[in-house]
């Protein structure tokens, strides 16, 4: 199986070198992650349910995908094909904002991310990847943060980290 290779970056999402996919959560290292809110044309947005055997946070609801550009691929290129690997989706993005965050998991890694934040909008029905994916579901804004204040260990850190400052985005 190929190593993925990811961008380790500076406090100002500078690259500086790249390092192992597994070494850079284990040690917490900072680097640039990708995540992408995916809508319908009923403005619902595209939950998935990460695959329970996930390397963290399996099983928890998050955004339609997330994942890291590797080396080799520009940040598009790797949007691209994370969206047709776990959801055999082909949709147009475009980056929104970025913010950072730093979480550690009950298995001891470390997410310490500088986190690319794209929106689209697609009709296409999503195909789950059963590697990635365990289940998905649409819903509106509002209800997911309901949701979230009720039960907010169903949902990944960074969703629940980054769906406020999406709300404001869309809402401006």
């Amino acid at each position: 199986m190929k190593k993925e290779m990811l961008f380790l970056v500076d406090k100002n999402d500078i690259i500086t070198g790249t390092r192992e996919k597994i070494s850079v959560h284990q040690n917490g290292l900072l680097h640039r992650a990708f995540s992408i809110f995916i809508f319908n044309e009923k403005h619902e947005l595209l939950l998935q349910q990460r695959a329970f055997h996930k390397y963290h946070s399996g099983g928890l609801w998050s955004n339609s995908c997330c994942s890291h550009p590797v080396f080799g691929e520009n940040i598009h290129q790797s949007i691209i094909r994370r969206l047709k690997e776990e959801l055999a989706i082909t949709c147009r993005t475009e980056f929104i904002f970025s913010f950072h965050y730093l979480t550690h998991f009950e298995n001891g890694l470390i997410e310490n991310e500088i986190d690319h934040v794209y929106m689209g909008v697609s009709r296409e029905t999503p195909i789950p990847n059963r590697n990635e994916v365990a289940a998905w579901r649409y819903i509106k804004l509002d209800q997911l943060k309901e949701e979230i204040s009720l039960q907010p260990e169903k949902f990944s850190y960074w969703l629940k980290a980054c769906l406020p400052k999406l709300m404001h985005h869309i809402n401006k």
